[in-house]
């Protein structure tokens, strides 16, 4: 053994361990990686009675002086061995090798990810990988409340437990308040509550939180997620584009250590700015070849069949829902590279302001890549008139079958009377974004704990 060092205490995981005798060599793992330990009885005393009952993953936690052994590893021989938490149950680690630049490779391990989402304390107990995913994740939020600090945003907070839902098209889940004997729900959007803070004067707000769609689930949706939704007073989607643009390559850097690409799915995609720009219905024009705002509605219909969707659910599209799935077919799939998709039609934007050059249209856009959104974001509207009459028109849409279509939400209209400034708003998918970021291909893989059905 080489020159003794400095007396340390350390604790953590008893990662590997190989007895000889009445001397020992293991390793022990913490957050911060991994250390040997050399225990010898004659220099633990009855704290050698210990040993032999310790098992794998065992929380230890040592005393003991630092040395060098001969073969260069740093060491802690211990003086002192104490049982911090027993573990009854083995992690399912995988195998380890050593290589010879001292990096460490794994193999085997748990590949079932329906065990590894359940058990999420022993995924992120065995994979270190899966740990760096979620302090990535923490990072991002941190840059993304710095950047907006940075430009004089207020972060706020608004009701999760909400009497009438809005600001998004979606199912919501329902609740009951015993107290006040009345149906309440989990908030689908923030948009309508911080958007009556731009009415009461706090010009620029933002919140980071949770949100409840009662919803299919796929690669990219949960039920509960978090949403970043910001409002800017005196700004219009054009000044939200650009702020996006910024947001966006920001995080980019801060995941890329400088850089301002990713190669995702063996695809370079490039995040220099600008962005590209498609509008709507120049992009459903390209991929389809028809016009959605001139077509007729069984001509839509016609050329979704065409392009391979089921005809008895194509029979029964219309309207918003009809634009939507022209989107999902034509447009989305096409965009790769990071691409503003601009000036959505009415129907499908219910609170969007009118465009400035063309009635049909409004003032929204959203953000993909690789066929993905990422952002969403308006000119708001904020003519009280022009918001009851879209309101009603989501009545109709409900009373016609749509399930999704927003409720009358008066006290919002009245807000609106008071008088709201040209506001600029926009939301960021978190987890989806954070997917991006870390390079996960699933929605599950970045959220700690997602929705599953129990176990039998």
């Amino acid at each position: 053994m080489g020159e003794a060092g400095p007396v340390v205490r350390i604790a953590g995981r008893l990662e590997s361990w190989r007895p000889k005798g009445k001397v020992g060599f293991g390793h022990l793992e913490d957050a911060t990686g991994r250390i040997q330990i050399y225990l010898r009885a004659d220099q633990l005393g009855e704290a050698w009675n210990l040993v032999p009952l310790l098992d794998l993953d065992d929380h230890l936690g040592i005393t003991g002086r630092l040395m060098r052994t001969r073969a260069g590893e740093i060491t802690v021989r211990a003086t002192a061995v104490e049982l911090l938490a027993k573990s009854l149950r083995p992690l399912p680690r995988p195998k380890r090798e050593v290589l010879e630049d001292g990096t460490v490779r794994s193999h085997g391990g748990v590949a079932d990810p329906e065990f590894r989402t359940r058990q999420r304390y022993a995924d992120l107990a065995v994979h270190p990988e899966v740990r760096e995913v979620f302090r990535l994740r923490s990072r991002v939020v941190t840059r993304i409340r710095s950047f907006l600090d940075q430009r004089d945003f207020l972060e706020v907070e608004t009701p999760v437990l909400q009497t009438l839902y809005g600001g998004a098209a979606a199912r919501p889940f329902v609740t009951h308040h015993n107290a006040l004997d009345l149906p309440l729900y989990l908030r689908i959007a923030d948009e309508l509550y911080l958007k009556r803070l731009i009415v009461g004067g706090l010009e620029r707000v933002y919140e980071i939180g949770h949100d409840f769609r009662n919803e299919g689930m796929d690669r990219a949706h949960n039920p509960e997620f978090t949403m970043l939704e910001l409002y800017q007073a005196y700004a219009d989607y054009h000044d939200m584009m650009e702020l996006a643009e910024a947001l966006v390559a920001d995080l980019v850097r801060e995941a890329s250590a400088g850089g301002s690409r990713l190669t995702r799915g063996g695809v370079e995609l490039d995040f220099t700015r600008p962005f590209r720009r498609v509008r709507f219905v120049e992009g459903i024009r390209e991929g389809s070849g028809l016009d959605v705002l001139t077509a007729s509605e069984d001509d839509l219909r016609r050329r979704l069949r065409e392009a391979g969707a089921p005809p008895e659910e194509a029979s029964s599209w219309a309207g918003a829902k009809l634009l939507d799935e022209m989107f999902a077919a034509f447009l989305e799939p096409r965009l790769v590279q990071p691409t503003f998709v601009v000036d959505y039609p009415k129907p499908i934007s219910p609170l969007a302001k009118v465009h400035r050059d063309d009635p049909r249209l409004t003032e929204r856009f959203e953000l993909l890549v690789q066929g993905r959104e990422y952002a969403n974001a308006y000119s708001e509207l904020n003519d009280p008139d022009d918001q009851r009459a879209r309101f009603e028109d989501q009545l109709r849409q409900r009373a016609a079958g749509n399930e999704e279509a927003q409720p009358f939400d008066a006290d919002y209209i009245r807000a609106l009377e008071y008088g709201m400034p040209p506001t600029g708003g926009m939301g960021v998918g978190i987890d989806r974004l954070v997917m991006l970021l870390a390079d996960q291909p699933s929605i599950r893989d970045v959220i700690l704990f997602p929705s599953m059905r129990p176990e039998d």
